[in-house]
């Protein structure tokens, strides 16, 4: 699992069947103060987070666990909506 936040959203109006009712999000990854860090990937949205938030994903096989994405060709999930999150001792992100 990667921390990220939601930038945008991704709309495929032509797409695999399977994937139809699925929302896609467009993520950037995050270091632990919240900063960008990383690439971009286009995720699955299984919990309805909106743009702005902080974010739990998950990617390759993994993506693939969840009851929405499960047998889909998924390979990247928004798998839960970060409240907070501490390293050391200190808050460092709060919603």
């Amino acid at each position: 699992m990667v921390l990220a936040q939601v930038i945008g959203t991704v709309v495929a109006t032509r797409k695999e069947q399977s994937m139809e009712g699925l929302r896609f999000m467009l993520l950037r990854q995050v270091d632990l103060e919240g900063k960008p860090s990383g690439g971009f990937v286009v995720a699955a949205d299984v919990v309805g987070a909106g743009v702005g938030e902080m974010v739990l994903c998950a990617t390759g096989s993994s993506a693939r666990q969840t009851v929405r994405t499960d047998k889909r060709p998924c390979d990247a999930v928004i798998m839960g909506i970060v409240d907070s999150w501490e390293v050391g001792g200190k808050v460092k992100y709060k919603k």
